[in-house]
């Protein structure tokens, strides 16, 4: 859920909050990436995962755990930005694919659309629930993708999801 004030700050400090939050958090500061960019509404997220002494596998290549948890938590911020308190997110799976071995610094872009949005609330209008899945490619400055990584998102309307679990969030 989206804290209160969070929603309350202008658009440019809220994108700031969130950029600052994930490379503060010491769960994704380990991953060894860093977030450089967050849209001020929100829907675009850009990761940056550079090849260094904390990043690199016994083979010299981006070790692939890094490369996997980058991509973590960033479509449910953005889902729960977008739809609002009423709706329950949670990642559900995830998979990865390594095309090629990542021997600089990779970028991942993440990009909610107004499309995207619109068609998840007319889904959970007939249905409190859905599951979505969202393709993120690892690229390098060129434009190469060396991974491909799929995410799954439960998402709910919180008051069904409640229902459904005994009233709890948890």
């Amino acid at each position: 859920m989206k804290p209160a004030w969070l929603a309350k700050l202008p658009p440019a400090w809220r994108a700031r909050m969130v950029r600052m939050g994930f490379n503060f958090h010491p769960a994704f500061r380990g991953t060894g990436g860093r977030v450089t960019h967050v849209a001020r509404d929100l829907r675009h997220i850009r990761i940056r995962l550079p090849l260094n002494w904390k990043t690199k596998n016994i083979v010299g290549s981006l070790y692939g755990g890094a490369l996997f948890a980058i991509t973590d938590g960033a479509h449910p911020m953005m889902l729960m930005a977008a739809l609002g308190d009423g709706y329950i997110v949670w990642d559900k799976a995830a998979s990865i694919r390594y095309r090629k071995p990542g021997y600089s610094t990779l970028f991942a872009d993440f990009v909610l659309s107004d499309e995207e949005v619109a068609s998840i609330r007319t889904a959970l209008a007939e249905c409190p629930e859905l599951e979505r899945t969202y393709t993120v490619e690892l690229k390098d400055r060129h434009g190469t993708v060396h991974t491909v990584v799929e995410r799954t998102v439960y998402i709910a309307d919180k008051n069904y999801y409640r229902q459904k679990n005994g009233g709890g969030d948890k």
